[in-house]
């Protein structure tokens, strides 16, 4: 699942490092109200597109392809940025982590060891308070909730295709599907720069997300507590 928001330089080579280190995969890019040539190119690689009418942000992407899984029978999703970030031949190890351990969900993470990427300092700051805050919630240590590097089995497919968080999303579904008793994993990722184009996320905006998203998490610790499906 490969959610995408402008990302024609980008999308044709993370779609083909992943046919080259995932083969047997089928590539969903959701297209999320792109203006450029996103849809088309990935179209042209041979990817399935689900396509929005507007932006509507990562959480609902994200879900409409938990979604489409759902529908189609997969047993295993892999979440993959477009813009070149995530190592494709490192969903091997997000998958091997899923069939050999109790894990429901297993995240890359950039932090568990330092690999040599370097995270802006604002927004360092911020990773590492929300880690703390939702370490200290849920009871486990977690490094980098905000990565978007990660991979799903079947039971976490169904509940979240019910129950996703569509704002944004990867803090407040670890916190969701932990008190729902499913079990989340972090392992070592190397994490590269930017394939193309240039990240949405400025320093006013990756603020305002950190207090956002940590008020959400409060507002999900004091609500009913979420059933398995």
């Amino acid at each position: 699942m490969i959610p995408a928001l402008n990302e024609a330089d980008s999308i044709a080579h993370v779609i083909g490092k992943i046919r080259e280190h995932a083969p047997w995969a089928d590539i969903a890019v959701i297209n999320d109200g792109s203006t450029d040539d996103t849809a088309d190119i990935a179209r042209n690689c041979g990817a399935i597109v689900l396509m929005q009418p507007y932006n509507v942000g990562i959480g609902t992407a994200v879900q409409t392809a938990i979604m489409y899984a759902e529908r189609h029978g997969y047993d295993v999703t892999v979440q993959n940025d477009g813009d070149g970030q995530h190592n494709p031949a490192e969903i091997a190890l997000l998958l091997q982590a899923l069939a050999e351990s109790d894990a429901d969900l297993v995240i890359g993470s950039r932090y568990i060891e330092d690999r040599g990427y370097v995270t802006p300092w604002q927004r360092k700051i911020g990773i590492t308070l929300l880690a703390k805050i939702i370490s200290l919630l849920l009871r486990q240590k977690f490094t980098d909730p905000t990565s978007g590097f990660r991979a799903s089995n079947r039971r976490v497919i169904a509940f979240c295709a019910e129950n996703y968080p569509f704002d944004y999303p990867e803090p407040e579904a670890i916190v969701l599907l932990t008190r729902a008793g499913f079990k989340v994993r972090e392992i070592p990722v190397t994490m590269n720069p930017r394939y193309g184009g240039k990240s949405s996320i400025t320093p006013f905006r990756s603020a305002y997300y950190m207090v956002k998203v940590i008020l959400a998490i409060f507002i999900d610790m004091i609500r009913k507590r979420p059933n398995k499906t």
